[in-house]
Parts: C-alpha cells; structure tokens; sequence
C-alpha cells in the first residue's frame, strides 16, 4: 500500500475517499490525538481531506485543518500546532490524475517503516478503535501556517547581496518561496504562479525537459538563479544564470559540501554519483549511503555526525531545522549560496562531474523482474550491494537496478569516469532487465 513516498495512485482506481477514510481510521486507531491536515492543489485533495478527517474523528482524533500548503509547509506546522501527526494529501511531483496521503511525525520526518507497517495492517484488516458518540474528534480550522515558514526561512539564511531569481512554482502549492525570497530583498518573479491542479503550464514534475521555459527566461532576463519547485514543493531544483539546468547530483554535491566539516557525514541514496563523494572529500566529510526514498535519508538523519541529506530527484533535508525534504528552504539556501559566492554556473563547475546515465523501463510485474535480476547479477558479479535493488561496482563504475516505489517501472543508472564505460555499463545493465523480462514472461 505504501511505496518509498507513501501511498500515491490514479483517483478513483488506486486512491479513493474510502481508502482515506481507512487511513484515517487507522491513524486515528494508532494513537495520535490531533493531527494537521493539508494538502496540495489537485481538486480531488478536498474530497480526500474531508474522508481522511472523518476517520481520524471517528476514532477520537481531533483534526486540524491548513487547506492548501507546501508539503514542508505542513510538516513544520506540526509541532507549532501542538500536534503529534500530521497528513498531506499529495502526489507530489505524480501527473494531475493522480493523489495520495503522506503521513508525517512532529520533527518533519515520514512515517517509518515500523509505524506503515502498523498502518497498512490495520487498514487492511479492518481492525479500528472506533470512538463513542460523545468522544468522536473535533475539527478545526489554522491559518497563517505559510506566514510561519516564510519567516522560518527568512531566519535561516543571511544574503551578503540580493540576486534577482525567478521562481517556477508549477502552478502548485510551493509560492511560499517567492515570499521569503522578495521578504529578504530579492527581486523575484513567477512563473506558473496560479495554483491549478491540472498543471497547465508544465507537468508537476521538475526537470530539464519540462523547465524549458524557465531556463529561456533566466537566459534572457538578468535573473542570476531560476528556481523550480514540484506540486507540493518538496522538491527544488535549478537553473544558473546562462539558462542552463544544474545537473541533479552537482546540486547535491554543492548542498553536501557547503553542510558538511570534516569528519561529518552526508546521506545520500544509492543512486547518488560518486561526484558527490569527491566534492565531500574535498571538506574532509564522508556519503553514507540509504534506500531511494526521502524517509530513509531522513532516517539516517538522526545519527548524530549526518549534517544533512539529499536526493538526486530533487528532496534536500537539513536536519537541525527539519527532516522534511524542503524546497523553499532548498531554494533560500541556494540564493545565499549565489549571494555569496558568485555566478551558479562557476559553482556548479567546481564540482567535477562525471557521466551518469538514467532511464527507467517500463516492465507488468516489477517485482517479480526484480528477482530474476537479482539471481543474474549473483551469478556474474562480485561487488553487488542489495540495500535498495541490485547495486553493481565494477573498476570501471558502478550500475544500479531497482523497481520504483510508486510507477511499474525498473529504474536504471549507470556511471563510470569516461564516457565509454559510462555507455557500456549501462547497455550492460538494461540487458539484464531485457533478459530478465524474456525469461519471467
């Protein structure tokens, strides 16, 4: 029920007001007294938060509802509303047909994979405490939660100047980052502004395809950053100064180094490119590697030498101040970082990159794909890593097999220090799901 991102489907065929209604129940069974609710800006999220508070009511939990907010925005109102739970209904970056419901803890973290576990059960075992007509929940209604991070991050970082930046809101839930930006003096402009649902300016997503309007406009204007949130704004990612789109792993690269001090740790996911470990190097600090998902990045998080975590799709997470992946903090970082240290593009160039090639195959039984990959890859190799899929070190690079948590999808990635071998590793690794696929059909 629950995949790296929580529970995430099409409306109406794997996500439905019943479904939420169960959750609610369920969380509500689980113990959580009051619980924030939001969500993001797909119309099907009202229908959601109304079933979803109802369960939570039934059960006994007092419900407290924001509307539409940036997930971030959500997670950090938890402790600030005194609750111990909080819910956003959200697909994050998913296309416009579909929705789903993120659980959050007070420090900003996700439901682990203990406290799913004990949801999923109840949900599908039908097993709820139901609440006495006089003991049901009580909703309410808060506002002035987005006020709230917008001053969190105008706190949380000093400008030496302020670059003119222009923020790509996606048409979703993420606007908080142009208020803090313009409150700490920043020229800032919008693009896909208006909240809608059906994301008509671009899809949900971020990523150098789909911002090809932004990166144009930051090319032309004399905007010094572009900024690029998903539907819910969990994710951020960039566009320098030229107009170019900063490659994934050269902005987790640059966030690692600028958190971490020598003898420090960064998490990081096992798709992350070994640039990343250089750049950390470089500081005297270290990658420790996680499962794919913002969860066990944030999990990692609570050791006491993690400074700070990210993943390559876009989610960064500091956590001293939240272990909610946080795009508008994301992108308050990135404009100090521009304040201070000159044009973006001479940033992104200390950051020696190598060639990481991407893609994702598209496979009607992923797990069971999954299993036959991992038999072949035991066979032929000696370095194999099954933390999160099959992980394949070789001297020339690495590759890496595993099935999406939300898509039926098998995600590919490869990367070597040559081209060559960059190419060769990756052709060798989609053979494998090829084979595999023929033999499991």
């Amino acid at each position: 029920m629950f995949g790296t991102s929580g529970i995430r489907g099409r409306v109406g065929d794997e996500v439905t007001a019943e479904l939420a209604l169960a959750v609610g129940r369920a969380v509500a069974s689980e113990g959580y007294d009051r619980v924030v609710v939001g969500r993001d800006v797909r119309e099907s999220g009202s229908m959601l938060v109304d079933a979803i508070g109802a369960g939570l009511c039934e059960c006994g939990t007092d419900v407290v509802t924001v509307g539409v907010e940036a997930t971030p925005t959500v997670a950090r109102s938890i402790p600030r509303l005194e609750a111990d739970a909080g819910v956003v209904i959200t697909a994050s970056h998913n296309p416009a047909t579909d929705n789903g419901i993120k659980l959050w803890n007070p420090s900003g973290k996700a439901f682990g994979p203990d406290q799913r576990a004990a949801i999923e059960r109840r949900v599908r075992q039908d097993d709820y405490e139901l609440a006495a007509w006089d003991e049901v929940g009580r909703r309410e209604r808060r506002s002035g939660i987005r006020a709230a991070h917008a001053e969190t991050l105008r706190k949380s970082v000093t400008l030496e100047r302020t670059p003119s930046v222009i923020v790509d809101v996606g048409n979703g839930a993420g606007g908080v980052t142009a208020s803090a930006l313009d409150d700490l003096g920043c020229r800032v402009r919008t693009l896909n502004g208006q909240e809608d649902g059906s994301f008509p300016g671009r899809p949900s997503e971020p990523t150098e395809e789909s911002l090809a309007t932004l990166s144009s406009l930051v090319e032309q204007t004399d905007a010094e950053v572009g900024i690029a949130h998903d539907g819910d704004a969990d994710r951020m990612l960039a566009v320098d100064e030229t107009g170019t789109f900063v490659p994934k792993d050269a902005l987790l690269a640059l966030f690692a180094r600028e958190a971490a001090e020598d003898g420090e740790r960064v998490a990081a996911p096992v798709d992350t490119s070994l640039a990343v470990d250089d750049a950390l190097a470089d500081v005297g600090a270290s990658l420790t590697r996680t499962q794919v998902g913002d969860v066990y990045v944030a999990e990692r998080t609570t050791e006491a030498d993690v400074v700070f975590g990210g993943e390559p799709s876009g989610a960064w997470i500091w956590p001293a101040e939240t272990r909610c992946p946080d795009g508008p903090l994301a992108a308050c970082k990135l404009v100090a970082f521009v304040s201070r240290g000159g044009p973006l593009s001479d940033l992104v160039a200390e950051i020696e990159g190598y060639p990481i090639r991407r893609t994702s195959v598209e496979v009607e039984d992923k797990a069971t794909v999954m299993a036959e990959v991992s038999d072949r890859v035991t066979d032929r190799y000696d370095e194999v890593d099954s933390l999160d899929g099959v992980r394949v070190e070789t001297a020339d690079g690495w590759f890496l097999l595993r099935a999406s948590g939300t898509q039926p999808l098998i995600r590919v990635t490869a990367e070597a220090r040559s081209p060559t071998d960059a190419d060769s590793l990756f052709e060798e690794a989609q053979t494998l799901i090829t084979e595999s696929v023929a033999t499991s059909m």
